[in-house]
């Protein structure tokens, strides 16, 4: 199946072959390849590959082609690790039925009020997207039926099984049709999910991906995190920043090609789109520019790259970050040849951040984070360059006219050279300012928490995790109060299943988590200071190893309907508003703000066109 090249050659309906289409998907990754035939046929599938291979399109895909529209209950049930990577599948399964009438996608997961989910299911859903805890939830609620569900999919089981979440996807399994269609996608394939893979999938068809990625030694590699400034904005200040000979700039379709070169020689940029939808010639002539120097900045998509060798390309720009790791690789491949060094720079969006992690993974490469160029480092660009062309020009031009021409307006007028120089500058800069008017990048609270996520996620994984006796330095979470729960050593609870439960059903990140205590028939674990009565009464009802939590304040018995109050304080704290002496409810501390439940040759910079008269 590895020799198909193209979606078409798949017999996807024509609703999502169309998606396909119009995303600018253009030919199917190794994942895709093998896994959609068989899951087309009905067939069960057990792959093995790493995240960022395309998985997410390769059971998508063959099973948005296989339901009913017109049938409004679960077909499909996805279970994904994390609350983040359901929304992304959900996202991604919605953007691929956009021609499909009448689809629904509903994620659901812990940290969201139970109410919208409760009216999203009774209006009707043909595919939920699921954590494993609150998917127990509502099948205990009665609110999600799974008697008529087709197909169920496990994705990134071995991110389950480390989570602890591995006896409620088998409870869930349980539950579902015998004749149901199972396809379970693991980077890894320990001994428990190759039990659950003989248990749960019938004669299943296995697919083995293994990653062609390398390290590209000769590249150095940085990453923007998409913040306060949109990505044109930001990619223009490092056009001007750079020391550059020819840059690539990848995107994700065909149609962007053309749109974001169109944008760039508006502002001046000698740049033109490379894509599958032009033939061979048109390419040829773009590439033959490129080479000359004709062009400095060729926008393409991953395929229209494929086999690009001009030795001038000195920078590779992923605008849009890759779908799979392969493809970041091939991209950054285009630059650092002939023994030359290159620059590879990587857009990512905080909600990106997962695939930032998977290609460090599998390249074997820390990526740095880069500072965007402020007003100030444009400025010193531009002058810099500026004295340079005053110094080409004196080297190289007759300006006896004009020495005469000076003096003579400086005689006349009393101004001094150095005034009328000035002036001149002024003139000649006027319509580009070598002092640009341009806004600073800024950092909101939310690309702040992004950033420290970010660096806390990068942190190795022995650091992850807090030591249970101190906080790290950046933990800005304060105190903690010490919560009772209702499971226990006899009921086989491991720390992991309490990390991983009240990390995706409170949505707050596991090193806020402190000190656990399991006892024999209930366990003690601190959480930060300032919970929120809605995530408080929500943990109260999550299960983990067949038990309720029951969560209660360590000490007053069971039964508590509420978190402990927070004692007045008159200080502000880290931007936190405190009580004030009236006693005026504080803000909950950061950990818990994002859980509340939801309502709702010589290298030169790119080269400029010459101002036309």
């Amino acid at each position: 199946m590895s020799a198909v090249t193209s979606f078409s050659e798949l017999v996807l309906a024509a609703p999502v072959l169309q998606a396909v289409a119009e995303i600018g998907y253009e030919a199917p990754s190794p994942i895709q390849a093998e896994s959609i035939p068989p899951l087309l046929e009905g067939r069960d599938v057990l792959g093995m590959a790493q995240t960022g291979t395309g998985k997410t399109a390769a059971f998508a895909l063959p099973l948005l082609s296989r339901i009913d529209p017109a049938q409004r209950f679960p077909q499909v049930l996805v279970l994904a690790p994390t609350r983040e990577l359901a929304i992304q599948v959900a996202e991604a399964m919605q953007t691929y039925a956009r021609h499909l009438p009448g689809f629904h996608v509903l994620p659901i997961y812990g940290g969201q009020s139970m109410e919208p989910q409760l009216r999203a299911l009774r209006r009707g859903a043909q595919i939920v997207v699921g954590t494993p805890g609150r998917v127990q939830d509502h099948l205990r609620r009665g609110s999600l039926q799974l008697d008529r569900l087709q197909a169920v999919v496990l994705d990134e089981a071995d991110e389950m099984l480390r989570m602890g979440f591995i006896d409620d996807v088998e409870d869930i399994l349980q539950r579902t049709p015998s004749q149901r269609q199972v396809a379970l996608f693991s980077a890894t394939m320990p001994e428990a999910i190759r039990r659950i893979a003989h248990t749960y999938l019938n004669d299943p068809v296995e697919i083995r991906i293994k990653s062609q990625t390398s390290t590209v030694t000769a590249t150095t590699q940085r990453y923007w995190l998409v913040e306060g400034l949109n990505k044109l904005e930001a990619l223009t200040r490092i056009l001007e920043v750079e020391e550059a000979d020819a840059w690539i700039v990848f995107v994700r379709t065909k149609t962007a090609t053309a749109e974001l070169a169109e944008k760039l020689e508006a502002r001046g940029y000698a740049a033109a789109a490379l894509n599958g939808d032009m033939n061979q010639a048109m390419r040829e002539q773009t590439v033959e520019k490129l080479k000359r120097g004709a062009l400095d900045i060729v926008v393409a998509t991953d395929v229209a790259a494929r086999g690009l060798d001009v030795s001038r390309i000195s920078h590779v720009i992923n605008y849009d970050i890759p779908y799979d790791t392969e493809a970041y690789v091939h991209r950054i491949g285009r630059t650092g040849r002939a023994g030359r060094s290159g620059d590879a720079i990587l857009f990512v969006a905080p909600r990106e951040r997962r695939m930032l992690r998977t290609i460090e993974r599998a390249t074997g490469q820390r990526i740095e984070q880069m500072r965007l160029p402020s007003r100030a480092d444009i400025a010193d660009r531009r002058a810099e360059r500026f004295k340079q062309r005053i110094t080409e020009t004196l080297e190289s031009q007759d300006l006896a006219f004009f020495h005469e021409l000076i003096d003579g307006y400086t005689q006349e007028n009393e101004q001094s050279p150095t005034a009328v120089a000035a002036a001149l500058a002024f003139l000649l800069q006027e319509e580009r300012p070598l002092v640009p008017q341009l806004p600073e990048p800024r950092t909101t609270e939310t690309g702040r928490r992004a950033a420290r996520s970010e660096r806390d996620s990068r942190a190795p994984r022995e650091d992850r995790r807090p030591r249970r006796s101190s906080r790290d330095e950046d933990d800005e979470i304060g105190p903690t109060v010490s919560y009772r729960i209702e499971v226990g050593r006899a009921h086989g609870v491991e720390p992991k299943n309490i990390v991983g439960a009240i990390a995706n059903e409170a949505g707050m990140e596991s090193r806020h988590i402190g000190a656990i205590d399991i006892q024999d028939e209930y366990s003690t674990v601190d959480l930060p200071e300032g919970m929120p009565t809605g995530i408080f009464k929500h943990l109260q009802k999550v299960w983990v190893c067949g038990r309720q939590l029951r969560i209660s304040v360590a000490g007053e018995g069971l039964g508590g309907s509420r978190p402990p109050a927070r004692k007045p304080k008159l200080s502000v704290n880290g931007g936190r508003s405190r009580k004030d002496a009236a006693g005026q409810s504080a803000k909950a501390p950061k950990s818990f703000k994002s859980a509340k439940p939801k309502r709702s040759a010589k290298p030169k910079t790119a080269r400029r066109k010459p101002p036309t008269d």
